[in-house]
């Protein structure tokens, strides 16, 4: 199996092009200092992994704002924090602040020279199109939770994917790369779709699942990257 074997890369964004555990420890810094909590951030992130997976099983249907607000206040009633609602709802709509990658815009940008690229995110439209300013490039798809009524690892999310993939773009399974970090969320259900898979292992230098839970079972990748700039690389070698 080659990189030029494929015609799109489909992306997970938040986690992949989107650094979102840097985004959420940042968002959740005015809820630690009104507590006066010492937290540490792989205990953030973690936490947030835990709480966030079972608040999408829970409400599949919500919009990742409110449900990221959902996810705030639990934070604060877990850690015994008193605070106004406003301040959840500031940790929903934090989205849009979340930093892209470092390499994320010029990697794609060469990407989207060679194959189509299509978004499978568990966000809303609203907040990824605020993502997607700062990754400077059109994509072919974007498909959200908001879209499908249901988060990944949800297998509808991947079904959906690939019945728009066929409808839309005229593509079959066998002609994506499903592109992405969290071996939880994108993985695993993208293995059970039967996709390829290239796993930008951005937390590859640090111990921990962040802020993405542990899957029951490690699923395999058909390519492994320490970045996106290390895949983007590897298609200019492979077609050199």
């Amino acid at each position: 199996m080659k990189l030029t074997d494929f015609k799109v890369l489909t992306f997970d964004c938040y986690s992949t092009l989107i650094d979102w555990e840097t985004g959420i420890w940042n968002a959740l810094q005015p809820l630690l200092s009104a507590g006066g909590v010492a937290l540490e951030r792989e205990d953030a992130l973690a936490r947030f992994a835990r709480y966030e997976t079972e608040q999408e099983e829970a409400t599949p249907s919500l919009r990742y704002p409110t449900l990221l607000a959902a996810v705030h206040a639990r934070f604060a009633r877990d850690l015994g924090v008193r605070i106004h609602a406003d301040l959840n709802e500031r940790f929903g709509a934090s989205v849009p602040d979340w930093p892209a990658f470092p390499d994320s815009a010029e990697a794609l940008a060469y990407l989207k020279r060679h194959y189509k690229l299509v978004i499978l995110s568990n966000v809303d439209r609203q907040s990824f199109a605020a993502s997607n300013r700062k990754l400077g490039v059109t994509f072919d798809g974007i498909y959200t939770a908001e879209n499908i009524g249901s988060y990944k690892p949800d297998p509808r999310n991947f079904a959906f994917l690939l019945e728009h993939l066929a409808a839309d773009l005229g593509l079959a399974a066998h002609e994506v790369l499903h592109t992405a970090q969290s071996l939880f969320h994108d993985h695993v259900p993208a293995q059970k779709a039967g996709l390829a898979r290239a796993w930008i292992d951005r937390r590859f230098d640090k111990a921990g699942s962040g802020a993405t839970q542990v899957p029951e079972k490690r699923p395999s990748v058909d390519f492994h990257f320490k970045s996106l700039a290390d895949m983007a690389q590897a298609h200019r070698e492979a077609t050199a």
